[in-house]
């Protein structure tokens, strides 16, 4: 059965539930075998109507299909054979026996003859077994819990038990919206019609005097399908552009308003007629009336309800708790500044590398910066291509004032094309080459005065230019040859700004005008469809959630009042107003939005934060001062930096702790260097959120982690699969020997005594060997620690006058914790492998919510909040070795194994979706890459060698948060802190600063696993060969690990070839 045909059934299903047809419902269930009603399986289960449950359940599975259908059944037919025992009912309990007992006995012969012991008995409870049987309710119960555990561990049932989210009465509104496309065919449409049958196509009869419609195969209509045919509703044709009363919130605009002129264009334009409405209230008067189905809610035709997908994906169907947000994920840190020279008039972040800065200015200029190593890459003044080309009025203007501002510049989608929008009449559009070079592309004479505001938009998936003017217009053009598609005329001042968006399959244009008022259009001739007034009446802009899910906009009025709003789509209402601008604004206040979650706007010469939810205003910065009155800022696209302009001509970027991270990684790195860089050259991999650093892969991957911004192509998740059987080179990292290059030498300083270093060993009262893992959560609020018996324990810091944050400290003492079950979260081991010995990996899900560990056996999925186990997969060998999350999808898991392979494993589903080759030995990191869409992999190919002697083996080693430093375990208990970009060692911590009582060197404890913190980079966790876990941080008086000095020969350096950055950090092979 096709998906469209099975989703079909899933609306039939919704359409008998809602009418009460509940045998029926559960019938179709049963027969179309697509959703298994938990609820009403238990009601049949405890109202012991034995034969239905069966009955219900073979629509699913049968006894022989696998373990868990036959233990479900057994369970059945044994509680029905224990009812008919208890009311001593033994001829039906004889009839049990053989007609559905019996079965098993092929399978287990033993458990077959002791159930047929118990006719024996007066009393089946003098059976040791059942000795604790209670009554036939309090049994029904106990064995649905164990049923309910076995179907949902029961591949089977996989993708069955959670009905699919989709709106009510869904049925019902694709009836109305099929009758409403119906009626626009008619060639003689009357209003109000009377709909009696859904058995043919509907169609008006014709009255006197009534005029024919024009040919509805005009040039911008696409082919009409067959009446009763049924891909007339399919969503993957091209139809008919739909009415604007099909689509609820547009309306044919009034008699009085001048209709869209439209350039002859493509039929790849119109729209598909299967979108839902999200404005209600049109103020425009509505031209013709919409038929309705029967009698059902006209609600569901012209009202859209805002849903938004979760960033992390639940399992077995539970859901995860929202994204926490708090002020710290704000870029606040002033990281950059950089000198534009003249006044900037915009700006925007590439949508992919997320340092490239496109910036426009006063004088016309159009310039890109690399804001990691503050080099201005490319560089354009402003002249017009081909004067002769252009209107007179265009020639005219420039002849009298030569004078022409950027009023607006943005990135296409893809980032490969820019667009700018100029003060007079003109748009130009320039390619953006991978090696930051910028090629004249298109000139165009677009509006009759000035173009204020211009964006890019994909209308069925051809790549168009908007455009709006002082001309009162907005304009549509094929951003490949420049041909004008669509002119929308009707706003009566100049239109300010546009806004694309789409909602489903729906493509439209919010536009403002200086006079405050807000339309909306689509892509035809039917004019506006909305007609609002914003707050402030007079120039404002409009921007969705990155999410796609939420309206806002921002204006100021001639008086200097600001408004910041949320929109209701539903109503076209005003939702929430944010509050906290002065009375008067010195300018136009701007905002942006990030992360789905925060909004900022530049006024009173400082950067004011919101929260989405809260109409009270989050916090303000002043970035170090020296901003404009009204700075105009603009976030990248995942909200870790925010650049925002200042009074004297410049940008200053603020960023995040992952922004820090980021910017600290470009730092000091020329431009050209860099693009021309071989591939030999040693490469240090992005730190961000990976998981390990690279060993064994493609050194061009490589350098695309390095460089994302200018590798133009990377290997993505959906093509691993390609990558089976491919063996790749060994990137053998550069060390510079000494002398050979310039490079930072620091103090070897040791730290001996508790005084030089704040130390505190976390609380354990039950020894548990050695730790083999050790992993801060995300949040950076807990540590979780994986020891050699299979064990985990989880410490939790609390917020408190000494610790208000809640983040994880070396001064408070944290709490050992666990669920209020005592449960404790043991791994499965191997039988063939000893404890000690097993390769274990921890990963964390982005959320903190769920575990995914392994120590030799299968790999475990934990609940953080119950310890309980979801599920096991993956039984050795080979066993696992390495674990990793995907960042945006918790259900794909990448598991390094122990015979060197990665598995690409959907948790969801039970499959392996692929299988990578190309390491020689065990895998010992694995890295997903959010911005490049790259898994990242480093295996036990090649070991550690100290290019100096040292004073004992390496145990274990990790990159800091920032990427700046290393800290290393060394097997004499000392931890060693080096400089991550020349790898000299900074300082020596001794064993006897953080171990109490002091041990003699050599003889004691070491630590086995160093873990870093997700945001100080001077605080490590050690997991120590006798169990215990230590939290190290630096002293008050020296915040940072070290003092830099003048560089010295003989400086310990150590070449660097093994995995690093592991957030669960692993011990090096020795």
């Amino acid at each position: 059965m096709s998906s469209l045909s099975r989703e079909l059934v899933f609306l039939i299903l919704q359409f008998l539930d809602e009418e009460k047809f509940k045998e029926t419902v559960h019938r179709l269930e049963q027969e179309s075998g697509f959703f298994f009603n938990m609820k009403h399986f238990e009601d049949q289960v405890q109202a012991g109507e034995w034969e239905e449950v069966e009955r219900y359940l073979g629509g699913f599975t049968k006894v022989e299909d696998n373990r868990y259908s036959m233990k479900i059944f057994f369970e059945i037919r044994k509680q029905k054979y224990l009812e008919a025992l208890d009311r001593q009912d033994r001829a039906k309990a004889v009839e049990i026996l053989v007609k559905d007992l019996k079965v098993f006995a092929s399978f287990n012969e033993e458990l077959f003859k002791e159930i047929t012991q118990l006719l024996t008995l007066d009393n089946f409870r003098q059976n040791e077994q059942l000795s604790k049987y209670g009554d036939t309710k309090s049994a029904r119960n106990i064995m649905l819990l164990e049923l309910k555990k076995l179907i949902e561990a029961n591949p089977l049932f996989r993708d069955k038990l959670v009905f699919p989210s989709f709106k009510t009465s869904r049925l019902r509104t694709l009836i109305n919206q099929s009758l409403n496309w119906q009626h626009q065919l008619c060639k003689n449409p009357r209003p109000n019609p009377d709909i009696k049958t859904l058995f043919v196509d509907h169609s008006c009869s014709p009255t006197n005097g009534a005029r024919a419609a024009p040919p509805a195969n005009g040039p911008l209509v696409g082919a009409i399908p067959k009446t009763g045919v049924f891909p007339a509703i399919s969503p993957f044709q091209p139809v008919a552009s739909p009415s604007p009363s099909a689509l609820g919130w547009m309306t044919n605009p009034s008699p009085s308003l001048p209709h869209a002129a439209v350039a002859p264009g493509p039929p790849a334009l119109v729209q598909t007629p299967n979108a839902a409405a999200f404005l209600k209230h049109p103020r425009t008067p509505t031209g013709a009336n919409a038929v309705d189905y029967q009698s059902a809610d006209s609600e569901h035709l012209i009202k859209r309800m805002r849903t938004g997908q979760s960033d992390e994906v639940s399992f077995s169907g539970s859901p995860h708790p929202p994204n926490i947000y708090s002020q710290e994920d704000l870029p606040k840190a002033v990281v950059r500044t950089l000198n534009q020279g003249s006044n900037v008039m915009s700006m925007d972040f590439h949508p992919h590398q997320h340092t490239i800065l496109l910036v426009g200015t006063n004088v016309g200029d159009i310039a890109i910066w690399e804001v990691g190593s503050k080099e201005r890459i490319s560089h354009k003044t402003f002249r017009v291509w081909d004067v002769s080309a252009y209107s007179l009025a265009l020639q005219t203007s420039l002849m009298k004032d030569a004078t022409i501002s950027v009023n607006r510049c943005v990135w296409g989608p893809d980032g490969s094309i820019l667009g700018v929008a100029f003060s007079k009449h003109i748009v130009q559009t320039y390619m953006y080459t991978p090696t930051g070079e910028l090629r004249q592309h298109l000139e165009i004479d677009a509006h009759a005065g000035g173009v204020n505001d211009i964006a890019f938009a994909l209308p069925n998936k051809q790549l168009c230019i908007i455009t709006c003017g002082d001309d009162k217009t907005i304009k549509v053009w094929d951003a490949t040859g420049g041909r004008r598609l669509y002119i929308f005329e009707g706003h009566e001042a100049p239109v300010y700004s546009v806004c694309p968006h789409h909602k489903e399959a729906i493509q439209f244009i919010f536009s403002t005008a200086i006079d405050g008022k807000i339309k909306a259009w689509l892509y035809d001739s039917m004019g506006s469809r909305v007609d609002y007034d914003a707050p402030g009446h007079w120039c404002t802009t409009m921007a969705y959630s990155a999410d796609g899910t939420r309206l806002f906009s921002c204006g100021t009025s001639k008086e200097g009042d600001s408004h910041l709003v949320e929109w209701n789509e539903s109503e076209g209402a005003i939702k929430r107003t944010y509050s906290g601008f002065r009375k008067r604004s010195l300018g136009v206040v701007q905002f942006d939005t990030t992360r789905n979650h925060f909004l900022a706007a530049g006024d009173e010469f400082q950067i004011k934060f919101w929260d989405m939810d809260n109409s009270n205003i989050l916090t303000t910065i002043d970035a170090d001062g020296g901003l404009a009155a009204s700075p105009r800022l603009r976030f990248n696209k995942d909200g870790s930096l925010l650049a925002v302009t200042t009074a004297d001509n410049g940008i200053k970027i603020l960023a995040n702790i992952d922004g820090q991270r980021l910017i600290r990684m470009l730092e000091n790195r020329a431009f050209e260097g860099f693009r021309n860089a071989p591939e030999s050259v040693n490469t240090k991999p992005q730190i961000g959120n990976a998981l390990a650093a690279v060993t064994n892969v493609n050194s061009s991957l490589v350098s695309a982690l390095e460089r994302p911004d200018r590798i133009p192509a990377a290997v993505s998740i959906g093509n691993l699969a390609a990558m089976d059987n491919i063996r790749t080179p060994d990137v053998k990292p550069r060390i510079p020997e000494d002398g050979s290059d310039k490079v930072k030498s620091w103090k070897q300083a040791d730290i001996v005594e508790t005084a030089q270093l704040k130390a505190l060993r976390l609380p354990d009262p039950l020894s548990t060997g050695k730790i083999v893992r050790l992993i801060y959560t995300n949040s950076g609020v807990a540590i979780l620690s994986l020891a050699s018996n299979a064990m985990h324990k989880l410490w939790k810091w609390q917020k408190c006058d000494r610790n208000p944050s809640g983040k994880c400290t070396a001064v408070i003492a944290p709490q050992l914790w666990q669920p209020a079950s005592g449960t404790p979260m043991t791994n499965d081991t191997s039988d063939g492998n000893p404890s000690e010995e097993s390769a274990a990996c921890i990963a964390l899900s982005k959320n903190d919510s769920y575990v995914m560990s392994a120590s030799g056996g299968k790999v475990s999925l934990f609940n953080m909040m119950t310890f309980k186990v979801m599920t096991t997969f993956m039984p050795p060998p080979p066993a696992a070795t390495f674990l990793a999350f995907h960042p945006q999808d918790n259900n794909i898991i990448a598991i390094g194994m122990e015979d060197s392979t990665i598995q690409i494993y959907n948790v969801r589903i039970d499959e392996v979706k692929s299988k990578l080759k190309g390491h020689q030995k065990r895998i010992t990191g694995l890295a997903f890459s959010q911005p490049l869409n790259v898994l990242v992999s480093s295996g036990a190919d090649a070991q550690w060698t100290p290019r100096d002697s040292l004073s004992a083996p390496i145990s274990s080693a990790i990159y800091s948060c920032d990427g700046l430093l290393v800290y290393t375990g060394f097997c004499d208990g000392a931890v060693g802190v080096f400089d991550a970009e020349s790898l000299r060692l900074r300082c020596r911590i001794a064993p006897s600063a953080y171990i109490l009582p002091p041990v003699p060197s050599g003889s004691g404890p070491y630590p086995m696993v160093i873990a870093s913190h997700p945001s100080e980079p001077n605080q490590i966790a050690l997991g120590m060969s006798d169990g215990a876990v230590h939290v190290i941080e630096p002293s008050e008086v020296e915040p940072k690990w070290g003092t830099p000095l003048p560089q010295e020969n003989g400086a310990l350096s150590l070449p660097l070839n093994s995995s690093l950055c592991n957030p669960a950090s692993e011990p090096a092979s020795r």
